[in-house]
């Protein structure tokens, strides 16, 4: 083994335990968030971001330590980093910052500090794609349905329906249509499944009695 590779093993342990107290401590700062965010909707992907955000920073921290030179470099590095399209997804940009700070590290020839936050990474993606609730559909979306049903038609068969295929329902609107002779619903909502579990929805909705149109298009407030 190189005598440049030996070295950096010396401090291997040392090194383990700082990547994991970045770890711990970004799980503390999202706990954090989440808790006291209640009234809020709490997005996995900020809660990932957070933690890794922890992770890269305590490895850059690392990577840098008292090299004036590196730390200049860090940030020519970063302002090349320019999205041209919006991000999203929160977890696109951390992703971007990590394969920066994995990059100089090896540059560094700190081999073992870009292999410590690939695994650190990895664990906590894995973490919260897995185990944090929600997790499991981060591409979910807020959407906007409008239906158009008979002026005097109930409401509750629609409700029972969309709640079937989507949560967070909400109604945020209501107009009259065709001379008052209808009425036109509005709710925003994010759906639980697939995109394709979208055509049953509209499915159902147009076998109700009274339903005249139904129309689903993405939230610009989301």
């Amino acid at each position: 083994m190189p005598d440049w590779l030996t070295k950096q093993f010396k401090h291997a342990p040392e090194l383990a335990a700082q990547v994991a107290l970045s770890v711990a401590f970004g799980f503390l700062v999202a706990g954090i968030f989440r808790a006291t965010m209640a009234k809020r909707e709490r997005s996995v992907s900020l809660l990932t971001t957070l933690i890794l955000l922890a992770v890269m920073t305590a490895i850059l921290t690392l990577t840098i330590g008292e090299n004036t030179a590196r730390a200049f470099g860090l940030v020519g590095a970063l302002s090349i980093v320019r999205f041209r399209t919006v991000v999203e997804d929160t977890r696109d940009t951390a992703f971007v910052i990590f394969s920066v700070v994995v990059g100089m590290a090896v540059g560094a020839n700190q081999i073992l500090l870009a292999g410590l936050a690939c695994a650190a990474v990895a664990v906590v993606a894995a973490l919260m794609h897995w185990v944090v609730p929600g997790g499991r559909t981060p591409t979910s979306c807020k959407l906007q349905l409008c239906i158009r049903i008979g002026l005097g038609r109930g409401t509750d068969q629609l409700i029972e329906v969309i709640q079937r295929y989507a949560g967070e329902l909400k109604a945020i609107g209501a107009a009259t249509a065709k001379q008052g002779a209808a009425m036109e619903v509005t709710y925003s909502l994010r759906l639980t499944g697939e995109p394709e579990s979208m055509i049953p929805l509209f499915a159902e909705l147009s076998k109700i009695d009274g339903v005249q149109g139904v129309e689903l298009k993405e939230n610009p407030k989301a």
